[in-house]
């Protein structure tokens, strides 16, 4: 018996991974993440299996599941939106299987900032423009963010940021940015990325609160903030230069 957890991808059901659908179609117990998680996924589990959604459920609860499932020999499917390895609070379960002796997988999924960065069109990493992307959150109702993890030093790199579950918290978010970046830093907020109603608001630090407060965004988007947002200009990479070798195009002579 194995548990397996599964990121589901951003929203899309063909977003998900060939591995994760295939283990989803083959476990008896399938325990899912609300509405977080396409019910066209979850309509492919095993007719028979047990399925449940842990959206009001607590971790003890879900022990429990494990712990049943185990004793009748039935894999669990236990499936996240996006990828698991962000913000998924898989760590925790992972733990109390390791201290009931129960082994467990992980698929990974499509995060929803690359689900972001392809419905708007971009790169986040422009050459010249911004080589690293933060992942990070800011703290509302959940966990505190750890000392040194502060909005404002992620800001520093001068990269790309991509803000999760903080929709609700923007006015924090653009004051903490603001002296940072500057008003005019672009900013996209992107609702349900890859889903039918997807929506994309676009702005700067100074207009972005007014325009998604129009658009009626208050939660389940993602905030991209950085110039890489909106790269015109900027020097190609060096990745298809004529004049850069590697060992795939090494020089002619």
């Amino acid at each position: 018996m194995t548990v397996h957890f599964i990121g589901a991808g951003p929203g899309a059901p063909d977003l998900i991974t060939v591995r994760g659908l295939a283990l989803v179609r083959s476990s008896l117990v399938v325990l899912y993440a609300g509405s977080l998680v396409p019910e066209e996924v979850i309509a492919e589990a095993p007719d028979d299996a047990r399925v449940l959604d842990t959206a009001a459920m607590t971790l003890d609860e879900i022990e429990a599941e494990f712990v049943a499932a185990d004793a009748a020999g039935k894999d669990v499917a236990r499936v996240h939106s996006g990828d698991p390895s962000l913000y998924g609070a898989i760590a925790e379960q992972m733990r109390r299987l390791d201290r009931l002796g129960i082994g467990y997988t992980v698929t990974p999924g499509v995060s929803a900032f690359a689900a972001a960065a392809a419905a708007l069109g971009i790169e986040l990493t422009v050459p010249g423009i911004a080589q690293t992307v933060t992942l990070t959150r800011t703290a509302v109702r959940a966990t505190g963010m750890p000392p040194g993890e502060e909005l404002a030093a992620q800001a520093r790199s001068g990269g790309t940021l991509a803000i999760h579950l903080s929709t609700a918290n923007l006015a924090n978010v653009v004051r903490a940015l603001r002296p940072e970046l500057g008003e005019d830093c672009p900013v996209a907020v992107v609702y349900r990325a890859s889903q039918p109603d997807q929506k994309i608001v676009t702005g700067t630090l100074a207009t972005i609160r007014e325009r998604v407060k129009a658009a009626g965004l208050a939660r389940s988007a993602l905030i991209l903030v950085g110039k890489a947002l909106e790269a015109g200009e900027f020097r190609e990479s060096r990745l298809y230069d004529p004049a850069h070798h590697h060992a795939s195009r090494p020089r002619r002579r």
